[in-house]
């Protein structure tokens, strides 16, 4: 059943997302409170409401679009130099709190809620998941803000208008809510993975605190009482109990389209991995926008992989692809060959069939890079042009777990080799690769290392966010990370780097597959050959799009080029953490209260 069409509104009403005013606007109940809290279905029933706050089937997929391996079209205001400050900043809201205290508050009053403890509790672990799937979300936006641990009443200015907590308050009181959940969420599976468990409490609390612990320890924060090593051990220990208890597996079946792109391509989520999903459903008319968001130059963002990033994809032995001489001249269907299958299940590959017919990347129309990314999409145009995708979305992963679980670990400095079989290696395996899955890595890749993270000596730690980075795609992580491991600047200088071909004015067969696919030329494509005028591309206008650039061995290597200040990363840092808009602070100021501001957005 879609999530959006439980009955809950006879019970109550929704609350406006606005400023910091919606936390006092009144929750409509069209019901008296006894009607909500004295019973199991009322509970239910505004329980279901919480889960509008979660990634629906109208943008669950489009989370990454703003992140270092995915070229766009057009790129978000908040890296464009200058674009962006504290006026047009606009993303302060606590409407979803609101709905979620005014459940904790009538749950927690014996005066309206009868039920059995048992029964109250496991709503109560719902609504407080809800509260930290909240607060994690405005952690990673803003760092320090209010913690409102209650339903704020109009009058109750001095709750209000509160300044901002420390992050050690904030976190505190995620892992509290997190602890709570899992301690009392009864449900250990769901149908089709759309709605809570306990194992998703739990799998978000290794998440919450990987990142708080990753970002205190690269930023170097001090003054804080919770350390780094801390907030690890809590994370590592959050992702064995998914481990160890859950029953989730990796799926490991062949399948449809593949091990790893079946867990995007099914109707029904393959449950033994999805822990947490968003559904559709063709029957009941639930469709999602996966394939008009992806093919429809109009409606997304042409959003592709770079080449550097697709450099990092290892080959099937284990082996670093970029360990050959002759990698960076290498074509499409060279670089295709051999490699880990998660590539060719990411993006348009040798044998990638459309409509049942062999398709390549579409540069003439959507692909900025060459490397056109199908991970979220259906392979026949019927489903593009409109809310047609009958593909569910994944939003909580058990992969997901066994890197967060690696990664706290290898911080901790205790990983050993059982646990990189179990977490990595499983990974590896699962996506053909045979080589390294047993033993810790021993050998820092080179080029992982200085063209992403130059600071990282460990190749442990090394590879496992190469391995973070290649699972986990366009799922929504790489922006978070990048901010936790404090490597914004690749939203700056990575390359947005295309295919490799091997000249200009002249036929390219991108796949191997013995057809011409592009012409590429300086010229204009009406001057193209006739033979080649259906697949003439042009390349290296003045300005914005496609470049031909000359490798320095042999051939061209293709690259999107954005405006000058596109892709800007301010040198003093201030977008780790994005501005309190500049309109709370003045409401707070005319309400006789003050809010402090990020650092360096002061002057914006």
């Amino acid at each position: 059943m879609k999530r959006s069409t439980y009955i809950w509104s006879l019970l109550v009403g929704c609350v406006a997302f606005a400023t910091s005013c919606d936390l006092t606007e009144d929750v409509q109940v069209k019901a008296d409170k006894s009607m909500i809290f004295g019973s199991k279905s009322g509970l239910e029933l505004y329980s279901n409401s919480f889960y509008k706050a979660l990634p629906t089937l109208k943008n669950g997929f489009m989370q990454d679009k703003m992140c270092d391996v995915g070229a766009v079209s057009n790129t978000d205001t908040f890296i464009k130099q200058g674009a962006y400050n504290t006026e047009t900043a606009t993303s302060w809201s606590w409407g979803a709190l609101k709905n979620v205290n005014y459940f904790i508050d009538g749950c927690n009053d014996p005066k309206y809620c009868t039920v059995e403890a048992e029964t109250r509790d496991n709503y109560l672990g719902i609504a407080r998941w809800f509260r930290a799937w909240f607060y994690y979300d405005k952690l990673t936006t803003y760092g320090e803000v209010p913690w409102f641990p209650n339903d704020i009443q109009s009058y109750q200015n001095d709750v209000m208008y509160k300044d901002r907590d420390s992050r050690d308050v904030i976190i505190r009181n995620l892992i509290a809510d997190l602890d709570f959940a899992y301690e009392h969420i009864q449900a250990t599976s769901s149908t089709g993975s759309a709605t809570l468990t306990r194992w998703a409490a739990a799998a978000l609390k290794s998440r919450v605190c990987l990142f708080e612990a990753a970002y205190r320890r690269y930023h170097n924060l001090t003054g804080l009482e919770i350390t780094p090593e801390e907030l690890y051990r809590e994370a590592a220990k959050a992702a064995k109990l998914v481990i160890d208890n859950s029953g989730c597996s990796l799926n490991t079946a062949a399948g449809k389209k593949g091990a790893y792109r079946d867990l995007f391509y099914s109707e029904t989520p393959l449950t033994q991995e999805v822990i947490l999903a968003v559904c559709a459903n063709e029957k009941s008319g639930i469709f999602g926008e996966q394939n008009w968001w992806f093919n429809a130059r109009s409606y997304g963002l042409c959003w592709s992989l770079v080449r550097s990033f697709v450099h990092t994809y290892l080959k099937q032995d284990g082996t670093p692809f970029t360990a050959a001489a002759d990698y960076a001249v290498k074509s499409f269907a060279e670089e295709m060959e051999g490699r880990d299958l998660r590539l060719e299940q990411t993006v348009r590959g040798r044998n990638f069939l459309w409509d049942g017919k062999t398709a390549v990347a579409d540069i003439k129309n959507l692909s900025l890079t060459g490397y056109q990314v199908i991970k979220y999409t259906l392979d026949e145009s019927k489903y593009d042009g409109g809310a047609k995708n009958i593909n569910s979305i994944p939003l909580i992963r058990y992969a997901e777990v066994l890197l967060n679980y690696a990664e706290a670990q290898a911080e901790l400095g205790v990983l050993t080799d059982s646990e990189w079989a179990l977490t990595v290696g499983a990974l590896r395996k699962r996506a053909g690769i045979t080589g390294g899955t047993e033993t810790l890595p021993t050998t820092v890749d080179s080029y992982l290392q200085s063209t992403f993270y130059p600071d990282v000596t460990s190749p442990v730690l090394l590879e496992i966010r190469r391995e973070r980075a290649i699972e986990l795609v366009a799922e929504g992580m790489r922006f978070d990370d990048l901010r936790r491991w404090k490597c914004g600047s690749l939203m700056e200088t990575l390359p947005w780097s295309g295919i490799h071909i091997p000249g200009l004015e002249q036929p390219v067969d991108v796949n191997g597959d013995g057809v011409n696919d592009y012409y590429f030329t300086e010229g204009e494509v009406a001057s193209a050959p006739a033979a080649y005028k259906n697949i003439a591309v042009r390349v290296n206008q003045d300005g914005v799009g496609l470049y031909a650039e000359a490798n320095p061995v042999s051939g061209y290597d293709l690259v999107y080029k954005t405006g000058a200040g596109d892709r800007y990363w301010y040198p003093d840092g201030r977008q780790y953490l994005y501005p309190i808009p500049a309109k709370v602070i003045r409401d707070y100021r005319n309400a006789g209260y003050t809010i402090s501001q990020n650092p360096e957005w002061d002057n914006e």
